[in-house]
């Protein structure tokens, strides 16, 4: 939720002296300069076709096949199992393959079924597989070699899982997925089967794991002299080759991002970057619970929350293009994952290192936050709402449901620029009002994303569906009042607070996480059932009316074109001047009433005068304007909204569960925090992202003057 009480105490158990910091920052920065800064190399000269393609694919092949195997073959046989604390490393374990199935449960019933598998293996396989070695590794190199040394091996310990369980599971997947397609449909499942463990054992990457566990175990820990300095130079070559590729195989992935695949990428990074995090950390929570790691409690679930934060491995995209199965979704969210990771991880450390946080400081700086993005979005909110009502299309379905939606988030912005100054003052009857102003608008943006993806599920159900708007737009703004109105005659104010997350206390926080959690499963649900009714999103851009790639035609539509005009709206190249006559004399060659038949005769009799090209597409471009105010409904914008404010919603239920059931929430939560305020009172800029900016009344004419 946006910002919840700051009861953090960071403190030790007789709240006197502070905690000291269980990791160094000051190595940090340097270390993420490091890495982005060779991988920026890599990208530049594959930019500027220094190292060509063809190269690039030579030295990945080296640091896959020859540099990485020969590291973990030495840490396999260096590494001191005397002092791996097991619970977290099944902690871990239990993670990771947590998220696997849930990505792969969720694809299987939301993708079309000519990919589904295929899409199961490969996403799954994405959001599980961290780039442990090349930018993990010395990213806890920096923080905890100071101060856990010992955390290093878990690097080592933890990245064999994905390589030897779960992708295994993955490739099955695919593999599935090629017998269907009828690739390998003369061959049986056994032989599949026996062709996906093949694959598995023939890794050298798998291969050199197994080996240097048996190496461990007769070697007694240590590598032979003969064959040290040659392990220790292919060990110590992949960390810079490693990133260069990195860097090289970014190369014009962002190019193959369609609109298509957005969708698919929103849920993966959402996966990665928010779910992986919060469940490694939720997981020590409630596994690493043995007497040996008590004392280090606290340092390992901080050290899994940011291990849950590495990136998306390039190797995954090598899956992809050995497969050829959605290779533009996984470059791309390799891409954005690696960047969107870094800031992320700085935070995260940063915080932890924090040795004491003044509760009054945090929550007035929480405040201040909230003010600031509050006015900047009261703005953008105020021009979206004007751009759809100038644009004629908010007495349209879903529409009138976007305009409630923007009413809600500007609302919401002014409770809390309202709420900033009344707080101040010792008025009890004023914060009531401010207060029920700011949660029955902040309610209804979390139910309006949800109603927005049943509407649109709704249209595309059945042609003779209809449904009354009205009845959503009554349930949008009556299950925020009567959700205030409860917590308003159940709750207890708490006194001295100016946190309105808090007002309150604990019965608005189990509040708040009943109207996410209930939205987020509308949302969730709904879109999914979309998904399986249009087979897939690349439908949405198909079906697209022309003029407007974006937008589908709403099938039951009391505005839609009568019969009369469609056959002049439609023509190809060679037809131009058809259409521009047709466009120009409709009223005075078309009768009262007409059949197609008649009326395609009626042009192709009529039509006979020559025009200008200019005059041509003047027409055309007439036409297109006519279409568009009576056909736009903007499916895929309002199925990328809900799905960002989804992830939002996501975040703030974290945020209360965390808060819920943690009697010390720590530095971590203070991050979640002020995510989450920007999330709350900063939807308007994901509103006016996408339909604050109308191409044909915004962009166009500002184009053309």
């Amino acid at each position: 939720m946006d910002d919840l009480p700051v009861n953090i105490s960071i403190f030790s158990g007789d709240g006197s002296d502070p905690v000291p910091p269980s990791m160094s920052i000051d190595k940090l920065l340097p270390a993420l300069l490091e890495c982005f800064g060779i991988i920026l190399c890599g990208y530049v000269a594959g930019r500027t076709n220094i190292i060509p393609s063809t190269q690039a694919k030579g030295l990945g092949s080296f640091v896959s096949k020859f540099a990485l195997p020969a590291l973990l073959f030495k840490n396999m046989v260096l590494l001191d199992f005397g002092d791996v604390i097991w619970p977290f490393f099944f902690s871990i374990l239990v993670a990771k393959v947590s998220v696997f199935f849930f990505v792969c449960v969720l694809t299987l019933l939301v993708a079309n079924r000519e990919s589904r598998f295929s899409k199961a293996g490969l996403f799954s396989i994405f959001a599980t597989q961290s780039n442990d070695f090349a930018l993990g590794f010395p990213i806890v190199e920096a923080l905890y070699r100071n101060t856990h040394p010992e955390y290093l091996q878990y690097i080592y310990l933890v990245a064999p899982v994905s390589l030897m369980v779960l992708n295994p599971l993955g490739f099955a997947f695919c593999e599935v997925q090629r017998w269907r397609n009828g690739e390998l449909h003369q061959q049986s499942k056994l032989r599949v089967l026996g062709l996906v463990v093949l694959q598995v054992v023939k890794n050298p990457i798998v291969f050199m794991v197994v080996i240097g566990l048996i190496s461990h175990f007769l070697l007694g820990q240590k590598i032979p002299p003969f064959m040290e300095e040659f392990v220790d130079g292919l060990a110590n070559s992949f960390g810079g080759a490693a990133l260069f590729y990195l860097g090289l195989s970014m190369v014009g992935q962002l190019k193959k991002l369609t609109r298509s695949t957005v969708v698919a990428l929103i849920l993966l990074i959402t996966a990665k970057l928010l779910m992986m995090p919060l469940i490694c950390r939720g997981m020590v929570e409630v596994l690493d619970c043995g007497t040996r790691s008590s004392l280090n409690h606290t340092s390992l679930s901080n050290y899994a929350f940011l291990y849950g934060v590495f990136p998306t491995a390039p190797s995954v995209a090598i899956y992809a293009a050995q497969y050829n199965m959605e290779l533009e979704v996984v470059t791309s969210g390799m891409v954005i994952g690696t960047f969107l990771s870094a800031p992320i991880m700085y935070v995260s450390a940063w915080l932890l290192t924090i040795p004491w946080m003044d509760s009054a400081r945090l929550a007035s700086a929480l405040q201040n936050v909230s003010f600031n993005i509050s006015i900047i979005c009261l703005f953008a909110l105020v021009w979206s709402v004007a751009v759809l009502l100038l644009s004629r299309k908010f007495h349209r379905v879903p529409h009138v449901f976007t305009v409630n939606l923007f009413v809600a988030q500007l609302l919401a912005c002014v409770g809390m620029i309202a709420w900033s100054f009344v707080v101040a003052q010792n008025n009890f009857l004023g914060q009531v009002l401010t207060f029920t102003l700011l949660y029955t608008s902040l309610y209804s943006t979390y139910i309006w994303p949800g109603l927005i993806a049943l509407s649109l599920l709704l249209m595309r159900r059945s042609e003779e569906v209809s449904f009354r708007p009205g009845l959503i737009v009554i349930a949008g703004w009556g299950l925020p009042v009567l959700a205030v109105s409860v917590l308003l005659l159940s709750g207890h104010r708490m006194p001295d607070t100016i946190d309105s997350a808090f007002f309150y206390g604990k019965t608005q926080v189990l509040c708040s996480s009943v109207v996410l959690f209930a939205s987020i499963m509308l949302c969730g649900i709904s879109l999914a059932l979309l998904s399986r009714r249009t087979q897939d999103y690349h439908t949405l851009e198909h079906a697209s009316v022309s003029g407007s790639e974006e937008d589908v035609q709403l099938p039951y539509d009391t505005h839609t074109q009568s019969s009369v005009e469609q056959p002049c709206s439609v023509g190809s190249i060679n037809t131009d001047c058809q259409m521009c006559d047709c466009a120009c004399d409709r009223e005075q060659t078309l009768p009262d009433v007409a059949s197609p038949k008649e009326e395609a005769s009626i042009h192709t009799g009529q039509c006979s005068q020559q025009c200008s090209p200019t005059s041509c597409l003047l027409a055309e471009e007439e036409q297109k304007e006519a279409d568009r105010q009576n056909t736009d409904i903007q499916s895929t914008r309002h199925v990328l909204v809900c799905l960002l404010l989804t992830v939002c919603l996501l975040a703030n239920l974290s945020s209360c569960l965390w808060w819920l059931f943690n009697t010390d929430p720590g530095q971590l939560y203070v991050e979640l925090q002020f995510f989450c305020v920007v999330a709350n009172y900063g939807q308007g800029l994901i509103s006016f992202a996408f339909f604050g900016l109308d191409k044909h009344l915004i962009i166009s004419p500002f184009k053309k003057r």
